[in-house]
């Protein structure tokens, strides 16, 4: 679900920050990744239900602030799609350059909404192996380019660190990490997800940290990083200026490169059907999208819609500011999910809890600060997108409270 972020977006940052900026607010959102993490397994393995935060939320506070978190959910990762389909359509453009990025993207659409239809076990074992390639790939991407990488490179035209330009590049921070907090939402899929989703959480953030820091320090590094600031295809882009634009090895990564980017595809098509899925079996949604297919046992309508929704998206033609809407989104979420496990740690002491954050309360506590900060700057500087995002919550609580009573 997360493996794609290494491979784009995170670059737009390095126009907004520079390195350095950029280097700083990467740290700040790691240390909040790994505090929100270590939190948020917590409620995941004490409650391994579909719906993730909007169920952690309902049962802390009720329907309401239920609704607002699944809603959060639902924009955060419908966001996500349509973002990698741009960049799968700019990797593929890239290798073949008579090919039009656009069509690529609406096709990967069409085909893993379909893949995500005919079955979880199907779709979960192709996610393991693209998965696992997509990693391997990042390291031999960290090898090529190690040689030419020069702090003098990483220094070279920065301009200071302001706060402004760091809070502003928190959003391609975030996009390192964003949509780890799925897992959640396929907890009644895996087994044993009382010992599972801890180990699986926890050995995904250790892994995402050293990626992240890894590919973005390297690239940076490696030459004139001024060059791939605004590029959908970051790591091509690095090796054809390190190697040269000809070389074997860019095109070839382009083309290997797509594997994490399928992976996070379909990782993220699997997480929003099941959030919405959740909240349509809830009665939070429309019933039909809570329907499962009969023959394939996979919440189909929820797939369709969801995908219907992330093609208009991509029809905007701005990946940043899907990536930045993606980001705002969740970071609310988060945000809930974070007051979520310190009410239910005061109205519930007795619950089951497999899986307890450590250094309670100073950990979470920790996570909420931070993520506050991430998001009180996402705010700041995308106005307009944040004015939509509540409009947008707004408007669908206000459908929500009307059938409801």
């Amino acid at each position: 679900m997360v493996i794609s972020g290494e491979y784009f977006g995170w670059n737009y940052g390095l126009g907004v920050a520079g390195t350095v900026g950029f280097i700083v607010a990467t740290l700040l959102v790691s240390v909040f990744y790994v505090a929100f993490i270590f939190s948020y397994t917590e409620l995941t393995a004490s409650m391994p239900d579909a719906g993730g935060p909007f169920t952690y939320a309902s049962r802390a506070f009720g329907p309401t602030v239920g609704f607002l978190a699944g809603f959060a959910s639902i924009i955060g990762i419908l966001m996500a799609p349509p973002a990698i389909a741009a960049a799968l359509g700019a990797y593929a453009h890239f290798l073949h350059p008579d090919i039009p990025a656009l069509w690529v993207s609406i096709g990967a659409y069409f085909v893993f909404v379909a893949i995500n239809i005919l079955g979880i076990k199907e779709s979960a074992n192709l996610s393991v192996v693209i998965t696992m390639l997509s990693v391997v790939e990042l390291v031999v991407f960290m090898g090529l380019v190690s040689p030419a990488y020069e702090t003098q490179n990483l220094l070279a035209h920065n301009s200071g660190i302001s706060a402004t330009a760091l809070f502003a590049a928190i959003p391609f921070a975030v996009w390192f990490y964003i949509g780890i907090e799925g897992v959640a939402m396929v907890a009644e899929e895996v087994r044993d997800p009382i010992r599972t989703i801890p180990r699986g959480y926890l050995l995904s953030i250790g892994t995402l940290v050293v990626l992240a820091l890894g590919t973005m320090i390297l690239s940076a590094g490696a030459g004139d990083w001024r060059k791939i600031t605004n590029s959908d295809y970051p790591l091509p882009a690095t090796l054809a200026m390190v190697l040269g634009q000809n070389n074997a090895w860019a095109k070839l990564f382009a083309g290997l490169g797509l594997f994490g980017l399928i992976a996070s595809f379909h990782g993220t098509t699997i997480g929003y059907s099941r959030q919405i899925y959740a909240m349509a079996r809830d009665g939070y949604l429309p019933r039909l999208l809570g329907i499962v297919n009969s023959r394939f046992r996979t919440p189909h309508w929820s797939l369709i819609v969801g995908g219907v929704i992330g093609l208009l998206a991509l029809f905007s033609g701005t990946t940043d500011k899907i990536i930045t809407l993606s980001a705002l989104a969740t970071v609310v979420m988060y945000l809930i999910s974070l007051v979520c496990l310190f009410a239910l740690r005061r109205r519930e002491p007795a619950m089951e809890r497999p899986f307890r954050v450590p250094f309670y309360p100073f950990l979470p506590v920790l996570a909420l600060v931070l993520g506050s900060v991430c998001l009180l700057a996402m705010v700041y500087f995308n106005l307009i997108l944040s004015l939509i995002f509540t409009g947008l919550m707004a408007g669908a609580y206000g459908v929500f409270a009307w059938v409801k009573r």
